[in-house]
């Protein structure tokens, strides 16, 4: 009569042996995939620090802002989660975008006198919209604020570099357009916060003089520059600058008015 067999059971060094391996070769195989995002969207990085510096007046070291960018496209590649985040596009042109403003952040772009004027245009706007419920023309918010329509422009335009970095928290005055920046997870709560922003953002932007609507459109939804904006609608780049940032100012100050 043959001896009853035993139970075959795993050799502990040789099981962990085949587990190491097999976490290896998955990190092995994350590794590759991370590096062909990064060489893939490469391209992402110079695109954003173009339309990043488009409508900044003084001139910047774009290789600094290319190389920060780099890095948030690189901390993006490794940080990234199919199953927390967006598909990886939107996730890193997120990150990329970031990391140039954060590039920017230390930079001063306005003295304590265009501080004052910004303020003076938020005022005029806010006083005339309470007066007549409609909302004012560019023209009508110079006067009010006691402004050329010339400064005007000068001054929305530095509004709107402001609260371009002060989307990522630079100032406290900044307005509801800081909730435009999506957040790295999708939880219920903030998905419902995304749909009402969307369809108030909508909102705004339909509200919007056609000739706003149309450059806010290009320029974010089509992902053209101010340069082919200016082609796409034959008019001047410097025009297109002002009409954007008069638009966003209107679009921001609304935005604010809706939050409180």
């Amino acid at each position: 009569m043959s001896a009853p067999s035993e139970p075959i059971v795993s050799d502990p060094p040789v099981a962990k042996a085949r587990s190491q391996a097999r976490e290896a070769y998955a990190q092995g195989a994350d590794k590759a995939r991370q590096d062909q995002w990064i060489l893939d969207y490469l391209p992402l990085v110079r695109h954003i620090v173009q339309k990043v510096t488009s409508s900044l007046r003084q001139r910047v070291d774009t290789e600094d802002l290319i190389s920060a960018g780099t890095v948030g496209l690189v901390r993006a590649a490794r940080a990234y989660r199919p199953d927390k985040h967006a598909e990886f596009k939107t996730y890193a042109y997120i990150r990329v975008r970031g990391a140039v403003i954060d590039e920017l952040r230390s930079r001063s772009f306005a003295s304590t006198g265009v501080h004052r004027q910004i303020r003076q245009v938020r005022e005029a706007y806010q006083a005339l919209l309470a007066e007549t419920g409609t909302v004012p023309a560019d023209d009508q918010i110079a006067a009010r604020a006691g402004l050329s329509l010339q400064a005007y422009y000068r001054t929305v335009e530095e509004a709107r570099r402001q609260h371009f970095l002060s989307i990522h928290g630079m100032d406290e005055e900044s307005p509801c357009l800081a909730n435009l920046i999506p957040a790295e997870s999708a939880t219920p709560e903030h998905e419902a916060q995304k749909r009402e922003m969307v369809r108030r953002l909508t909102e705004a932007i339909q509200a919007l003089p056609e000739r706003d609507r149309h450059v806010v459109l290009l320029y974010y939804q089509r992902d053209l520059t101010m340069k082919e904006v200016a082609e796409t609608l034959g008019i001047t780049e410097s025009r297109v600058s002002q009409v954007h940032a008069s638009a966003l100012f209107r679009l921001s100050m609304k935005l604010q008015e809706d939050a409180s």
